[in-house]
């Protein structure tokens, strides 16, 4: 069951670089050119909170159950995790780091529609949706994709 769930969590982690990629684009873009705000930027946006969030439960489910977080095994002390940094990596850096990008792409998304006209709504995309896009892209496992 394992493989299955770490296979689909791979793969969908492919459509989320690609998709918070393009959001962030999308309001970077958008603010800096001064672009009318489009139901397509409207949707945009939304893909992105969805996949994410469709990826962290996919991630919460792996970190029950995956034999790389040790948490939960025991006679392995904190201090032993923390000192591997393969073992930190899983066990506290990724899932910490993606928690946040998530309530940053939720942030974002729940702040921008607030907003009335087309130029806050595009800087709420592009300030929350780029702290999510460097985070994202700073604990990805990069060994384990290639």
């Amino acid at each position: 069951m394992y493989e299955a769930i770490q296979i689909v969590h791979s793969y969908w982690a492919y459509l989320v670089v690609l998709i918070v990629t393009l959001a962030t684009l999308n309001g970077v873009f958008g603010f800096f050119t001064k672009k009318e705000y489009a139901p397509k930027d409207f949707r945009i946006s939304l893909f992105a909170l969805i996949v994410t969030h469709l990826q962290l439960l996919i991630g919460i489910i792996i970190f029950f159950v995956s034999p790389k977080v040790v948490w939960f095994t025991e006679g392995i002390a904190v201090k032993d995790i923390m000192g591997d940094p393969l073992l930190r990596l899983y066990n506290v850096e990724h899932p910490t780091t993606m928690i946040l990008m998530v309530v940053f792409i939720t942030m974002g998304y729940s702040k921008h529609k607030k907003k009335l006209t087309s130029t806050p709504k595009f800087k709420r995309i592009a300030i929350f949706y780029t702290l999510a896009w460097i985070l994202m892209l700073s604990r990805i496992p990069w060994a384990e994709w290639f």
